[in-house]
């Protein structure tokens, strides 16, 4: 699908390297979207999942872009919403091992729980608007 580059949606997708972060973003960029997902630098050997999704970052025209990022980090969230300036954004990411939810209880609401309202106040303090 041709899409124009300034008719162009922009997606920001938080969990791109789980699976349906990475079914969601070939959807979307079926669609033309242009796709920039956040992944974890501890995704870093997960990322199985999009590696037929990547583009050499120095052709042309690339539509989908992986950013660092965590949903613990406000600064580093509001600096990719910033950079990004996305027409959507998919929120997927989270804690998801019920190993590890109940091991680490608190590492799990800070990454499920605040990670939303970190996102939701990044968008706020950007002053993004619904499109």
């Amino acid at each position: 699908m041709e899409v124009k580059e300034s008719t162009r949606k922009v997606a920001l997708v938080t969990g791109i390297t789980g699976q349906d972060g990475s079914y969601l973003a070939e959807l979307l960029l079926e669609k033309g979207y242009q796709v920039h997902g956040i992944k974890r630098r501890a995704s870093l050997f997960n990322t199985q999942r999009v590696d037929h999704l990547y583009q050499d970052p120095h052709v042309n025209h690339r539509n989908f872009f992986l950013h660092y990022g965590d949903l613990t980090d406000s600064t580093n969230l509001i600096r990719i919403v910033q950079q990004t300036q996305p027409d959507e954004i998919y929120n997927l990411g989270a804690q998801s091992h019920v190993a590890v939810s109940f091991e680490s209880p608190e590492y799990t609401a800070d990454v499920d729980a605040l990670g939303p309202l970190r996102l939701l106040e990044a968008i706020r303090m950007l002053g993004l608007t619904k499109k």
